[in-house]
């Protein structure tokens, strides 16, 4: 335990909770503070798993009390590890997972802890989705609050587009609902804004028909890979937005549908995803086969196993980073595969470009997400074992964010990068969002309480 918490306080906390409190020593204490980034290893005095909103509320006039740093954990899958800080109360949302589908009004109402694969393995049955993160173990409430970009965003926009209603506990455990028309203000700063502004209890999101999806996935040796990826981008500017995918350089991996000889060598690949059926994707993707892929995956499948077809392990070492692009010329091309051909091996790094636009870049946008408008992303993804690797994986997602600069539009979607300093925040929701955001952060957390994120600093009175 810290050193402002008496036992007394320690125990009121304990009568007070629904849920449970773990501190060091606790036969648990070392799974309930392990985070999916494994370079991550805080040590906080007191974690809080909560059940409700008054065990949130609670917890959090704990920390204050006991004048301790506080941490909320959703999903934690932060890169940055933020959601478990040395020294820290956290706010652990995982036992907070209850999913509401309702068919009829298209709208599924999730708890604070809510993972990727839970609700949408709740929607499945009803045939309805929403747009979710690539990877089945994200938590809802920090993938959506931090504008919320995935396969599905091209034809339903991003997360955050069909977020409808939020309720929060304030940093003075106090409870906020928000939507369109109830504290607006809050409610335009959560889309993008993240966990600044105060504890997402609840999050209700908007429904799309889902009935059918398919994915086309091919890979090919690293040699064919500029004429690979000058294809892939040719298909995806005529695409219809029911497509979504990307092109990547990865190590190939130990996978049924990978032959043995090519288990853990460099490959490059395209994945395209398709909100309708396999035929046609087939067709749309021909381009590609033409090229001859050395694997093919091809099927209809269930949008939840879409979702986890790229979760990888927690506990790896992770570091991460992008750059969103107006344009990827041939030269853009070109670098791309150049430093797609030097990962630093044997660490599983992926490096993905992703196809924007659609749903995510159509209308007027009144969110302060000012990435939205980029006709491509780039995103290096390295994940290793060995802590050996730490320098020459970390140094590699830093070129590929200095190769991709001449075609940058300077503003990234922040969910994808770590802790790259306050310009990068403040650039990556223009300024003048910035100044609008601090003053919606001076009106519910002055004290700066929520700032273990990318964070908002609240304007001066």
């Amino acid at each position: 335990m810290g050193p402002h918490i008496s036992e007394s306080a320690l125990s009121g906390l304990v009568e007070d909770l629904a849920g449970k409190v773990i501190v060091p020593g606790d036969p648990d204490y070392a799974a309930a503070r392990a985070l999916h980034n494994g370079m991550i290893d805080h040590r906080p005095s007191v974690i809080a798993q909560c059940e409700s909103q008054a065990d949130v509320s609670n917890a959090i006039l704990f920390g204050r009390a006991c004048d301790l740093p506080i941490a909320v954990r959703g999903g934690g899958h932060s890169v940055a590890g933020t959601s478990v800080i040395d020294g820290s109360l956290v706010v652990d949302l995982r036992r907070m997972h209850t999913v509401v589908v309702d068919p009829e009004d298209m709208t599924v109402r999730v708890g604070g802890g809510t993972t990727m694969g839970q609700m949408d393995h709740a929607c499945q049955p009803f045939h309805l989705a929403t747009t979710g993160g690539r990877v089945s173990t994200t938590g809802v409430g920090g993938f959506t609050l931090g504008g919320g970009s995935g396969w599905l965003e091209r034809k339903f926009g991003l997360a955050s587009d069909n977020l409808l209603a939020a309720d929060l506990i304030t940093a003075e455990g106090k409870h906020v609902h928000t939507d369109a028309e109830e504290h607006p203000e809050l409610f335009w700063a959560l889309h993008g804004g993240g966990g600044n502004f105060g504890v997402a209890t609840s999050l209700t999101l908007r429904l799309h028909e889902l009935p059918r999806m398919s994915v086309v996935m091919l890979f090919f040796l690293p040699g064919d890979a500029p004429e690979v990826v000058r294809t892939f981008r040719d298909v995806s500017g005529t695409a219809p937005d029911e497509v979504g995918g990307g092109a990547i350089y990865m190590p190939a991996p130990p996978e049924p549908f990978v032959p043995p000889d090519l288990v853990g060598r460099l490959v490059c690949g395209t994945l395209f995803t398709y909100a309708g059926p396999v035929d046609e994707l087939r067709e749309l993707a021909a381009p590609l086969f033409a090229l001859k892929p050395v694997i093919e995956v091809v099927a209809d499948l269930p949008y939840t196993e879409l979702q986890s077809m790229l979760d990888d392990p927690p506990g790896l070492r992770n570091y991460w980073s992008a750059e969103y692009l107006n344009g990827f010329p041939d030269e853009a091309v070109d670098v791309f595969c150049e430093r797609g051909a030097a990962i630093p091996m044997p660490a599983a790094i992926q490096h993905v470009l992703f196809m924007m636009g659609g749903a995510v870049a159509a209308g007027a946008d009144p969110y302060p997400q000012p990435w939205r408008t980029a006709a491509w992303a780039v995103h290096p993804f390295a994940t290793w074992e060995d802590p050996a690797m730490d320098g020459p994986a970390i140094q590699w997602v830093r070129d590929v964010r200095a190769d991709a600069r001449p075609w940058s539009i300077d503003t990234v979607y922040l969910n994808f990068v770590g802790a790259e300093g306050e310009q990068r925040i403040v650039s990556s929701f223009g300024e003048e969002n910035y100044r609008r955001l601090a003053a919606v952060k001076a009106a519910y957390d002055p004290d700066n309480v929520f700032r273990f994120n990318h964070n908002i600093a609240p304007a001066a009175a």
